[in-house]
């Protein structure tokens, strides 16, 4: 009786421990499973949150790329050009930012990963060989100011020496254009009564009633610069009221004195020779002359030349 409640009691101890044996394996093969389960589930985090920040990453590298295209561009309008090929890639890269931020709401698979990073370093290399386009472009453009600023300098230069000749000869042609200027000297003013009989008065005073005609008589002092050639010469006979005698008939016309239509009343037309000749006028008024003192003025080519006066009493 003893020996089979010893060996009852046995049993129990075995299946005890064999009982224990079994919780602990189960209880090390739960706890195996759940450490795996949760390296699984560490693992898979990682892997979102190493996606996540790729994706992030790529976004901003797009974004630098399309801002770094847009200052090309911007640098090329500056220097006046243009370049539709940058425009395209803005294009792109805004079609693939798009995309790339699509992603944020879905799966961004490693095969889309590897798509995104080959195009960006693409990208990056069409940059760097735009960089260094503009950067020649920018070294010629700063070499052909400083040639065109050079030209201008010249030009200035140039414009002032020629404005300055021009205004040398314009003195000059001034100067000349005085000094060949006619000059008449020993003015006399005589008369003529009706019977052809010239008078001249020492004071220069004659009888109205008794003239006929005026003769006025002059020698073209000698002159140098003046160009030998036919000349013109008016003469202007004033009477006392201020007013020029005129008479179409007796050969009267205009003339430009200053710039201003002017009247005269006999005109001449001479071969100057420069040899001091003398010139005379002879008009008939037709009528009674006035009274007082009358005014001579000679001009040729637009200059008074000579003036004197004479008084009808």
């Amino acid at each position: 009786m003893s020996d089979q409640s010893t060996e009852r009691n046995s049993n129990r101890k075995f299946l005890v421990v064999g009982l224990i044996l079994v919780l602990l394996s189960i209880n090390g093969i739960l706890f195996y499973m759940q450490h795996q389960t949760k390296q699984k589930i560490d693992q898979q985090e990682e892997t979102i949150r190493l996606k996540n920040t790729e994706l992030e990453d790529r976004i901003k590298q797009y974004e630098t790329l399309k801002a770094d295209f847009e200052r090309q561009n911007q640098e090329l309008q500056a220097m006046g050009l243009s370049n539709d090929s940058l425009q395209a890639k803005m294009v792109s890269l805004e079609a693939d930012l798009k995309k790339l931020r699509s992603f944020r709401n879905g799966s961004f698979s490693i095969a889309d990963q590897k798509k995104f990073k080959e195009r960006a370093a693409n990208f990056e290399i069409q940059l760097k060989k735009k960089d260094e386009e503009i950067a020649r472009l920018k070294e010629d453009n700063e070499v052909l100011y400083g040639e065109n600023n050079t030209l201008k300098t010249r030009q200035n230069q140039l414009s002032d020496t020629i404005t300055t000749v021009r205004r040398t000869n314009q003195v000059l042609s001034e100067k000349v254009a005085l000094a060949s200027r006619l000059e008449a000297q020993y003015i006399k003013v005589t008369t003529i009564n009706q019977k052809g009989k010239e008078r001249e008065d020492s004071d220069e005073e004659f009888r109205a009633k008794r003239v006929d005609k005026i003769k006025v008589a002059f020698r073209l002092a000698k002159n140098e610069v003046a160009e030998k050639e036919n000349k013109e010469i008016m003469m202007r006979l004033i009477e006392p009221d201020g007013a020029a005698l005129y008479n179409l008939a007796m050969g009267s016309g205009t003339f430009a004195v200053n710039g201003q239509e002017t009247f005269y009343t006999a005109k001449r037309d001479i071969l100057f020779d420069n040899s001091g000749q003398e010139v005379s006028f002879v008009y008939a008024k037709g009528a009674e002359y006035k009274r007082g003192q009358h005014i001579i003025e000679l001009y040729a080519e637009g200059h008074l030349i000579g003036k004197t006066t004479f008084t009808l009493k």
